[in-house]
């Protein structure tokens, strides 16, 4: 039987980026080299300043590398620039935050519609999506409340919410239960990964916290700007 090799959907190849020049030059990453497959979940984990929060800018289009390679479902990233660039980040990525980043006095609604109304999208076809990504997150309850006066948990799903709504093909969490407590924080991770197992939604986790790394099926160590290690079995 033939068998088909699959495109990675993200692959780096010796990806450098730096800061500054001369003496004041500082090197977060150093050559990194590794490809995410689709359906994945992946931690890339490392202490403050290792450079994992620079991996995850890269990876999201948030930042381009100094040098290498960064392709995106095949292609090259830095082909694309202004307009493409903002679509292939909005079309294919959702962010979910420890600092949540929603507009305090606007509705859950509004919040949850913005990524939508940044791709062009109509206003009645936003709040269809929108209310649909809540009611999945069990927030529909709360899409006329002001994002100021909801609990540390439900502003996290609120914001898994928004990260949804484009029907993203790779969901980036940044510390995504830094904010919460232990019961809450239990609670979105399981939303996150019944994205990833049941609906197939890659999740790369920036975290430093093991036990949340060890859920994913594959963990990134980064040190010094370092790909230190590639841990690819799949979490007990």
């Amino acid at each position: 039987m033939l068998v088909t090799m699959k495109t990675p959907i993200i692959r780096v190849k010796d990806v450098h980026k730096s800061y500054g020049r001369g003496p004041n030059r500082f090197d977060a990453l150093k050559g990194v080299t590794f490809d995410i497959n689709e359906g994945e979940s992946i931690a890339i984990i490392g202490k403050s300043g290792s450079g994992k929060s620079t991996l995850m800018h890269v990876l999201a289009l948030l930042d381009a590398p100094t040098s290498g390679s960064l392709e995106l479902e095949g292609v090259e990233t830095s082909t694309l620039h202004g307009k493409s660039l903002n679509q292939a980040r909005n079309k294919t990525f959702g962010f979910v935050f420890q600092q949540f980043f929603l507009t305090a006095n606007s509705s859950v609604l509004e919040n949850v519609m913005l990524p939508m109304k940044i791709a062009g999208v109509k206003r009645s076809e936003r709040k269809q999506r929108a209310l649909a990504a809540l009611e999945q997150l069990e927030m529909a309850d709360k899409a006329g409340n002001k994002a100021v006066n909801l609990s540390g948990g439900q502003k996290q799903r609120s914001v898994i919410a928004r990260a949804l709504v484009n029907n993203p093909r790779i969901i980036f969490a940044d510390e995504p239960t830094g904010n919460l407590d232990t019961a809450t924080g239990a609670v979105v991770e399981d939303i996150l990964f019944n994205l990833n197992r049941e609906h197939g939604i890659t999740l790369i986790v920036v975290t430093h916290d093991e036990e949340l790394a060890a859920r994913c099926d594959r963990r990134l160590y980064i040190r010094d700007g370092l790909l230190v290690n590639d841990t690819t079995e799949v979490a007990a």
